[in-house]
């Protein structure tokens, strides 16, 4: 593939990302755990990965991207902790993803989960 081509898609899914990300946090409620099961985890695959796993994956890919999509990361981390996800393993699967993104899309998206983690210890659903 063209490299300036590749380019030309990563900067422009990049730009998406960043144009979609306030409407995103206004308009996506956190699912409940049930729901988030059904949908995203053992509905999809009853012998497959469950629905934390997955929003742990998904927190991943975004912070191996670049963590240029901060309500894509906020929702994220908000349904990892309602399927079950720990602080500890948010936290870690953030540092993991430092290989890939850079240190500064690490720093980014731990500041963003912290944001998250802070609220729903206090009971905030945003």
């Amino acid at each position: 593939m063209d490299n300036s081509l590749f380019a030309a898609m990563h900067k422009a899914s990049e730009d998406w990302a960043k144009a979609a990300s306030p409407w995103m946090e206004a308009m996506s409620p956190t699912m409940p755990k049930d729901m988030l099961e059904t949908f995203f985890g053992k509905g999809v695959s009853p012998d497959g990965l469950d629905a934390k796993t997955r929003m742990l994956l998904t927190l991943g890919g975004l912070v191996a991207h670049g963590a240029v999509a901060d309500a894509q990361i906020k929702l994220t981390v908000r349904h990892a902790l309602e399927a079950g996800a720990t602080h500890q393993e948010i936290a870690e699967t953030i540092a993991q993803m430092s290989v890939f993104g850079g240190v500064p899309a690490m720093t980014k998206a731990m500041e963003l989960a912290k944001s998250v983690m802070d609220q729903h210890e206090n009971g905030e659903t945003k």
